[in-house]
């Protein structure tokens, strides 16, 4: 049984187990039935059946698929009905593990199915299964009251999955909104970044002009460096050429991330709590794409940010670092915190995942990836790796 929410696995196992033990208590009750109605072949297979509805419910979505199953749920009821109807009516219970289930799948029909046509008919079916579950038994007044009072059990569970299907929508919304407002970070970015770059070319290109006749040897370094800049520009828009740009954005500065993020560990620390920043000496002479920069002060910020709102008083840890992977350099982002004194309900990552994917956006749009989770003594961790150029020819790094 998957759980489509911005729960903790703790607790998504714990509902999980809630659900098993409820079910494993409504089994015993129907097999009770099926002893006192002196092993009917007809109640065997009522238990039977709700056993492997049961299973239809905890099932994970991929397979078989969640339509086929709900399908069979759905019919399979519906026939065994029919079958106490025309034939033998049980004689104990019309199956309360089945009930349940059943309710269950409704649950999760309205919630999970994309197309509403194909929810609407399957909601209706699995309703009308449950609704004549209790004509099992018989068709008195008696057994239609039950059917009644099982018709406001259908409608809460269809109205439980039309609720938490809008907070999927409402939360899917989210997540797109996040995606592209990090987008448009992203395309302001480029704009300084690539005015930068276009600066530089001219610069060197006015400079090669100059000196063309008197030092014709130191050319070709200019040109060089004009090759150079135009292929990072490029190389850039190619990244991020489908985002648009806005107003009233200040960033990182080119060529000083280290110092940006010692101002924000700095400013940090002022709070009351301990933070530092460790950079390993490599670090310091690598090359950095712009946007690449940019993208590491924007997951700095974002993971002090989600410490200070739900985790305060804890100490953090910034550390870069140089990796090695598939031949080439990575550059390695990590804030990591201790364990908070006052346990928050809300992960330290954001409230909902949101910020987190908005880094992740982020990070994979510069070519670079994000990971995020708790550490062995309680405390958060969010670490990211980012592309690093290669060495300019005679450059120390």
């Amino acid at each position: 049984m998957e759980l489509d929410t911005p729960l903790s696995p703790a607790v998504r196992r714990m509902i999980t187990g809630l659900v098993c033990v409820g079910l494993a208590a409504l089994w015993l009750l129907d097999l009770a039935g099926l002893v006192d109605s002196g092993d009917s072949p007809l109640q065997l297979i009522m238990l039977i059946f709700g056993t492997l509805t049961a299973l239809a419910l905890l099932l994970p979505d991929r397979r078989p698929p969640f339509v086929m199953r709900a399908s069979a749920a759905a019919l399979g009821s519906l026939a065994l009905t029919s079958v106490c109807l025309l034939g033998t009516p049980a004689e104990f219970s019309w199956g309360l593990l089945e009930t349940t289930a059943l309710l269950g799948l409704l649950v999760r029909t309205a919630r999970r199915l994309r197309r509403p046509a194909a929810a609407v008919a399957m909601s209706a079916a699995l309703s009308v299964a449950v609704i004549a579950l209790p004509l099992r038994m018989s068709t008195d007044y008696e057994t239609l009251t039950f059917s009644f009072l099982l018709t406001f059990a259908v409608v809460g569970a269809a109205g439980l999955g039309c609720y938490l299907r809008l907070l999927d929508a409402r939360r899917a919304r989210a997540v797109t909104a996040v995606r592209h407002n990090e987008r448009l970070e992203l395309a302001r970015d480029l704009h300084d970044f690539v005015a930068h770059h276009v600066t530089g070319i001219i610069v060197h290109a006015n400079a090669a002009l100059m000196i063309q006749n008197s030092s014709p040897e130191q050319v070709k370094p200019l040109l060089e460096g004009i090759s150079r800049a135009g292929s990072e520009t490029l190389d850039s828009m190619r990244r991020l050429v489908r985002v648009l740009r806005e107003d009233d954005h200040q960033a990182a500065r080119p060529g000083e991330l280290l110092t940006e993020l010692d101002r924000l560990v700095s400013a940090f620390a002022g709070h009351g709590t301990e933070a530092t920043l460790d950079a390993e000496p490599a670090v310091r002479g690598a090359r950095l794409a712009p946007e690449v920069e940019t993208s590491v002060h924007r997951v700095v910020q974002e993971a002090l940010t989600n410490v200070r709102r739900h985790a305060p008083g804890t100490d953090v840890a910034v550390r870069l670092g140089l990796d090695r992977h598939a031949g080439a350099d990575l550059l390695r982002v990590e804030v990591r915190n201790t364990a908070p004194t006052v346990r928050s309900a809300l992960p330290t990552g954001g409230r909902s995942g949101f910020g987190l994917v908005g880094l992740r956006e982020r990070a994979e749009a510069v070519e670079g990836a994000l990971t995020s989770g708790r550490t062995p003594d309680g405390g958060w961790s969010v670490t990211a790796r980012f592309p690093v150029l290669a060495a300019v020819q005679g450059s120390p790094a």
